[in-house]
């Protein structure tokens, strides 16, 4: 993936109490990345450390925002609807923890960098927003787009799909692991998620 893998994301989407709307998704966006990133400044050395802290820590603020069980659906595509219950359980709940250990490793190397929020260009009553982002580059170079996709679900905000320098990350993990259930079958593959530290992915910065 060119320049750099934001994995699964700096960012999410909180609760709401009455109907949501796009001004909330940024705005609940923006204030939970910024939780998220003062507590990694904090505790970095500590995280650095002791890396299931920092695994806890994805867990605690970012994964209660995705929506997991539409990401593995899309992600499995055509082989989704002919695996069993235990397959499609036990391939969510690897993917998720790939993701976490992917998210909590790049997130303490680009913790520095400054976030940019750009303006909406959402209807106010739309169900499907894309709040968009730059990653500012050190030296003045030119910012990494990333932009999170998100949906309305029972009266809140849910991540579904992330796009780095125009690159949708869940394209990428479709087609990489149709790839690998080819080769491997289905059990195959989860075994292999099993078994990675993380999703295999050059993470470099521009």
């Amino acid at each position: 993936m060119k320049g750099f893998l934001l994995a699964i994301g700096l960012l999410l989407a909180v609760p709401c109490a009455a109907v949501v709307t796009p001004e909330e998704a940024k705005a609940l966006v923006q204030s939970t990345a910024d939780k998220v990133i003062e507590r990694v400044r904090t505790e970095r050395e500590v995280l650095r450390a002791d890396r299931s802290r920092l695994y806890g820590l994805v867990n605690e603020l970012v994964v209660p925002h995705f929506d997991f069980g539409r990401i593995a659906r899309w992600v499995l595509g055509k082989h989704w609807p002919t695996a069993n219950a235990q397959q499609r359980q036990r391939f969510t709940d690897e993917f998720k923890k790939l993701m976490v250990r992917t998210y909590a490793t790049v997130l303490l190397e680009y913790v520095d960098q400054e976030i940019r929020y750009l303006p909406l260009n959402a209807d106010p009553n739309a169900e499907r927003i894309t709040v968009r982002t730059e990653i500012a580059a050190p030296g003045g170079g030119a910012p990494l787009p990333v932009n999170y996709r998100l949906h309305a679900r029972d009266n809140e905000w849910k991540v579904y799909d992330i796009s780095v320098d125009g690159i949708s990350l869940l394209s990428t993990y479709r087609s990489s692991f149709a790839a690998d259930i080819q080769r491997l079958g289905l059990d195959g593959l989860i075994t292999q998620l099993a078994q990675k530290d993380t999703l295999g992915v050059q993470v470099q910065k521009k």
